[in-house]
């Protein structure tokens, strides 16, 4: 592993060592003499000895070392991290290439790590076929975002009438969706979990450009209700399993990186299994934002999106836990979502799960399965509902906000393993 302490007294040495497996560390009790110039705080050491049951009340065991080998040597002095001193993220971002050597970016990988196993584990545990959708790909899935067009760097520089490489324009992924409803003609459960690109250059704390997405299809489903299960399921599931797993690296950011995250909603109401979240229409959402005594950025108004002020609102009047908001405005929401034929309101089968700090965490809906209906709209998109088509629906899980939500980290941007396209980024 390597040393995250060395404290040398005359009679005893004392190394902390950590291999990134666990936040807390291994204590290594040893004769002086062992005690090399390159045993330093980074340093890399491969010990060998006994472990053995530890006095102390801090930790359970301790390894009285035999022999200490310096693998790799590192200068404390040149080292930007410093031994026992909690660095703010402002600081560790300058060092993309070693800020996972901090106990915060390494906590985030852990629980990184867990929650896309947890991801994985459910789907499979309930019957899901899980899909590589391509992340090249000549669609825009219905404008769900701007796009990164591929091109070689020959075509970049040439003239736009040569060919392009695949024949057509192709493009970076902005959704799975597509693809999975194509499968989703083959089986009755998939799901797809992969990398998502969206150009939209914000710049923001909200918006990445490059993020994961969870995605899934449900075949014979022509419940709005059937679908919001999975959400929630999927939800607890995997937050109950993380927070399981990984309790001191969740604890760590709860106590030191967002102090002000309110843990109970992570922990308690929303991870019970028989607890279910707060639903709402979104009739019901905008009559409780136009009654907030709170002064918005964004007037509410029935027919407008619900923005993010508007969201994290609705959260905490609902008691601080998980809401769904279901059946927003037809004009508001893609062609292929399942029209509801409710007079002159004119809504559609969509659902968002909205979520404590963060507002929209999960975007769902019955799916447009009656040919008329999409005859009426777009000549695309027939094909699949011309041979065996059946309702069905779907959802979309934004990874990294999900992180956001387990964390309390105000910054998206450091959920993420490591910033993309820093020149500094030996990664």
């Amino acid at each position: 592993g390597w040393v995250r302490s060395v404290r040398s007294q005359k009679e005893v040495l004392f190394l902390h060592i950590n291999d990134g497996s666990s936040l807390e560390n291994l204590q290594v009790v040893a004769d002086p003499s062992l005690e090399n110039r390159d045993l330093t705080f980074g340093s890399a050491v491969e010990v060998q000895g006994k472990l053995v049951k530890s006095p102390h009340e801090m930790q359970n065991m301790e390894l009285k070392a035999e022999t200490i080998r310096v693998v790799g040597p590192c200068d404390p002095w040149s080292f930007p991290l410093k031994m026992k001193k909690r660095h703010p993220l402002e600081y560790v971002r300058q060092f993309p290439h070693l800020r996972c050597r901090s106990n915060t970016l390494g906590s985030l990988l852990r629980i990184r790590s867990e929650a896309t196993a947890a991801i994985h584990s459910f789907f499979q545990e309930n019957g899901y076929v899980h899909i590589h959708t391509p992340i090249i790909t000549s669609n825009d899935c219905e404008g769900a975002g701007e796009l990164f067009q591929i091109e070689t760097s020959n075509e970049a520089r040439e003239s736009a009438e040569k060919t392009h490489f695949f024949n057509v324009p192709a493009f970076l992924t902005v959704s799975g969706q597509l693809h999975l409803e194509v499968m989703a003609g083959a089986f009755t459960h998939v799901f797809t979990f992969g990398p998502t690109f969206r150009a939209e250059n914000s710049q923001s704390r909200r918006h990445l450009a490059e993020f994961y997405m969870v995605e899934a299809e449900l075949s014979f489903t022509e419940s709005l209700q059937d679908i919001m299960v999975v959400m929630e399921d999927l939800f607890k599931t995997a937050t109950s399993t993380v927070l399981s797993r990984c309790p001191h690296d969740v604890e760590l950011f709860h106590k030191y990186i967002a102090p002000a995250q309110k843990v109970i909603n992570v922990t308690g109401k929303s991870c019970n299994p028989t607890f279910s979240f707060c639903r709402i229409s979104y009739n019901e959402a905008v009559e409780i934002l136009k009654q907030a005594s709170e002064t918005f950025t964004f007037k509410p108004e029935w027919g407008c999106d619900l923005q993010t002020e508007h969201e994290k609102y609705l959260v905490k009047h609902c008691g601080e836990v998980p809401v769904f908001v279901i059946n927003y405005p037809y004009d508001l929401k893609p062609f292929y979502m399942r029209d509801n034929e409710d007079g002159p309101q004119h809504t559609v089968a969509a659902v968002d799960l909205l979520v404590p700090g963060v507002g929209e965490l999960c975007g769902g809906s019955l799916r447009e399965e009656r040919l008329p209906f999409l005859e009426s709209r777009l000549q695309r998109y027939l094909d699949l509902r011309k041979f065996g088509s059946v309702p069905h629906g779907g959802f979309g899980m934004g990874f990294e906000r999900y992180l956001q939500y387990i964390l309390g980290v105000e910054n998206i941007k450091d959920v993420i393993p490591f910033p993309r396209f820093s020149h500094s980024c030996l990664l």
